[in-house]
């Protein structure tokens, strides 16, 4: 039985004298979901391009499903199903005519295509309005009919980007539960996300990429115990009527505060002592403590300090409409 989805040996790209990918190493297990994070620029979407066939490596091998990518790319890519970040659904046809559309370019047989077609409309809700236009789709039932096309050929691994960008609470709720569901199934998953919370609670295990080579692999939780130093205290105030930043920021042991809605988050190595500093400064204030959490590391400032991406440098980004994710 193969214990192993994706093979990297040395995947290197290089784009004239730049080198996009270093010399790569890493397996995705079978039946994992497995998430791949990185900054802009980083080299995740050459690295996805180079193990989906559609972008040669300069050096090194891919093998998907134990097949070379490059010397058996109808193999891998029979098993393979790839959902790009950007809508890939024909919205002059209707949903029961986009998937019997894809099961004819995988040429599969009008009764099995019928029958997957089907059942995949079932399975991610839409089999009601299925000969509906999906010009008429929102966003959450386009993202889940692109993963339905992704599936009609049956796929063992899925390559998901950003599955859930730009989509409504109750539609990104849906996406992870239906995701979970076909992994539970069996379906291996290559999650590219840079939603730190998405890959959070999805992901068995992550690998963040950054200028091109593989900064760290593990869980989630082994991640974050590599910064354990790092604590953080959570502390809302009843009534407060100025930003407190400043003063929070004087406290003994305090290395960064930020405010986050009706909260302050205070980042340190010593909670208890920032603790007790904190009900002196409310008392001699006269603020009423309404909520104070303690808070281990997240993968988020595991990103941060293997990356070097500030939470100022990744604000302004937002601000200026920049992705961390190619």
């Amino acid at each position: 039985m193969m214990e192993t989805a994706i093979r990297t040996v040395n995947l290197t790209k290089f784009y004239g004298k730049l080198l996009a990918v270093d010399h790569i190493n890493f397996e995705v297990k079978k039946g994992e979901i497995f998430g791949f994070l990185g900054p802009n620029g980083a080299g995740k979407t050459t690295t996805t391009r180079m193990l989906t066939g559609i972008s040669k490596p300069t050096e090194g091998t891919a093998e998907v499903m134990g097949y070379d990518i490059q010397r058996q790319s109808v193999e891998a890519k029979e098993l393979m199903g790839i959902v790009p970040d950007i809508s890939n659904v024909y919205t002059d046809l209707s949903a029961w005519g986009n998937l019997i559309f894809t099961g004819r370019l995988y040429d599969i047989a009008k009764v099995e295509r019928e029958r997957r077609a089907r059942e995949l409309l079932q399975l991610f809700g839409l089999f009601d309005r299925r000969h509906e236009s999906v010009q008429g789709f929102s966003r959450g039932m386009k993202r889940r009919l692109c993963i339905a096309m992704a599936l009609m050929n049956k796929s063992s691994i899925l390559f998901l980007d950003e599955p859930t960008s730009g989509l409504d609470v109750q539609s990104v709720l849906t996406i992870r539960n239906l995701v979970r569901k076909l992994n539970e199934d069996g379906l291996t998953i290559f999650l590219t996300t840079h939603n730190m919370e998405e890959a959070n609670q999805m992901c068995d295990r992550v690998a963040i990429i950054n200028r091109g080579k593989i900064a760290a692999i593990d869980t989630p939780e082994r991640l974050k115990k590599t910064i354990k130093k790092l604590q953080f205290i959570e502390v809302s105030f009843f009534g407060a009527t100025k930003n407190l930043t400043k003063d929070l920021k004087t406290i003994q042991g305090v290395t960064e505060v930020a405010k986050h809605g009706d909260k302050y988050r205070l980042n340190t190595e010593n909670s208890p002592k920032v603790l007790s500093a904190i009900w002196e400064y409310a008392s001699a204030n006269e603020l009423k403590i309404h909520t104070v959490n303690t808070l281990g590391p997240s993968l988020e400032d595991v990103f941060v300090k293997l990356t070097g991406i500030t939470p100022e440098m990744k604000r302004k980004g937002s601000e200026l409409g920049i992705r961390a994710g190619s």
